[in-house]
C-alpha cells in the first residue's frame, strides 16, 4: 500500500481531546475560589447547570468519571450489599475493583445478549433474602457502552428499567460517561433521561472535549453525603473553577457536535464492512467503533500497520481493535483513516 504523509491521527479514546483556543480563553477567565469551602463561583455554576439541565436538585464536581461511579455506589449502599451491571461494565472491567475497595459490595454481572440489561435480566438476577448471599441494592447502567461498541440505550428501554427498580426498591444509577453521546443519537433529552434514575455520572473529557472533570448528579441529600465522600476519597479541590469553566464551555458549545462524531464513525464502518480483514463488528451508531479481526491476523500486527501510517488506536481484546472518533479528528483525517484500512493488506486466503 501508498504511505500518505499527514500528522497523527489519533483514535485511541476520545479523551485524548485538547482544548481549543476559545475554551482556553473561556477559562482563563474564570472567577474561583476555594472549592473546598463552597467558595468557587465557576464550580457552583457548573453544578447547578448540571443539576439543571437533568431535572435534579444537585451535583457534585469531581476529577474524573471513576471517582464519580465509585462515590455513587458508596453513598447507595453499605457493606454486604450488591450491585447489578452488565457484565461489560466499566465499573465492574475498569475501575480496579473499587466497588469491593472503597464499598465492600458484591457485584453481579450479567450476561445480555445485545449488550443492554433489560427488566428481566434484573428481575433474575435480584438475591433472595438469605443470610449467605448478598442484599441486592443498586442496579448501574452504562450508557453509551464502551466495550460494547457504544451501543445506546432507548428512552423506552430506559423508562422499563427505571420502573422495574422503583417496583423492586432498588436504586438506580446511570453511568453517563457519554451519555450525551446517546442523547444526540436517540434524540431524546437529558431532563427526560434525568427523571429515571436516582443518580447520574457526566464525563466532560471524553467527546464534550473539556481537559478533565465528571459531574456527580443527585438529590440535594443525596449530594451532601457524596461531599463527604468525595473529600474522603481525595477529590476535593481547591481553585477548580478553571477546570469547571471548561466545563461550562463544553456543555454550552459542543453538545451538537457529537452527531460528527458519530458520522465520522459511520464512514470508518462502512469500510470496515467491506475488508477482508475483518471478522465481526459491534453494533452501536455512536463514536465507538470495536471490531474482531479474522483469526490469522495478530491484533499487533494490525496495530503496527497503522502505526507505520501515523494512525494511532488499540487492541481491545484477543482479536479486537477499538477506534473512538472525536471532535479532533476532523474529516479530512476521517478519508485519511478510510483510504489506509482499505488498502490494508495481509495476505489471507479466501
Amino acid at each position: 500500500m501508498s504511505r500518505i504523509n499527514h500528522s497523527e491521527i489519533n483514535l485511541i479514546s476520545d479523551t485524548v481531546t485538547k482544548p481549543s483556543k476559545a475554551m482556553l480563553d473561556f477559562m482563563c477567565q474564570a472567577k474561583v475560589g476555594d472549592d473546598v469551602f463552597k467558595e468557587d463561583p465557576t464550580v457552583i455554576a457548573l453544578e447547578e447547570k448540571m443539576a439543571r439541565m437533568f431535572g435534579h436538585e444537585a451535583a457534585l464536581f469531581c476529577p474524573s468519571g471513576t471517582m464519580t461511579n465509585q462515590i455513587a455506589i458508596k453513598v447507595h449502599t453499605k457493606p454486604l450489599d450488591e450491585l447489578l451491571c452488565e457484565k461489560n461494565s466499566h465499573v465492574f472491567l475498569y475501575e480496579v475493583g473499587g466497588y469491593a475497595f472503597h464499598s465492600g459490595i458484591a457485584i453481579q454481572p450479567i450476561d445480555s445478549p445485545n449488550g443492554k440489561l433489560n427488566p428481566s435480566l434484573i428481575l433474575e438476577n435480584i438475591k433472595a433474602n438469605f443470610d449467605w448471599l448478598p442484599n441486592t441494592k443498586l442496579v448501574v447502567i452504562e450508557n453509551t457502552g464502551n466495550r460494547t461498541g457504544g451501543i445506546c440505550y432507548s428512552l423506552e428501554e430506559l423508562e422499563e428499567i427505571s420502573q422495574t427498580c422503583k417496583e423492586t426498591k432498588l436504586k438506580l444509577h446511570l453511568d453517563g460517561a457519554r451519555i450525551f453521546n446517546a442523547i444526540v443519537e436517540e434524540n431524546y433529552t437529558s431532563l427526560q433521561i434525568g427523571q429515571l434514575f436516582d443518580s447520574i455520572s457526566v464525563c466532560l473529557s471524553k467527546g464534550l472535549g473539556a481537559p478533565i472533570g465528571s459531574v456527580l448528579i443527585g438529590s440535594t441529600a443525596y449530594i451532601a453525603e457524596a461531599r463527604k465522600v468525595r473529600k474522603a476519597f481525595g477529590g476535593g479541590m481547591r481553585q477548580a473553577g478553571f477546570l469547571a469553566a471548561a466545563g461550562i464551555y463544553a456543555l454550552d458549545h459542543h453538545i451538537t457536535d457529537l452527531k460528527n462524531d458519530h458520522q465520522n464513525a459511520a464512514k470508518i464502518k462502512d469500510v470496515l464492512f467491506k475488508s477482508s480483514y475483518v471478522d465481526t463488528i459491534k453494533d452501536g451508531n455512536t463514536n465507538i467503533i470495536i471490531f474482531d479481526l479474522k483469526k490469522e491476523i495478530k491484533p499487533t500486527e494490525f496495530i503496527q500497520k497503522l502505526s507505520e501510517n501515523n494512525i494511532r488506536a488499540t487492541a481491545f481484546g484477543k482479536q479486537s481493535i477499538r477506534f473512538v472518533t472525536h471532535r479532533d479528528i476532523n474529516s479530512s483525517q476521517i478519508d485519511i483513516v478510510c483510504q489506509t484500512l482499505s488498502e490494508l493488506q495481509f495476505g489471507i486466503k479466501d
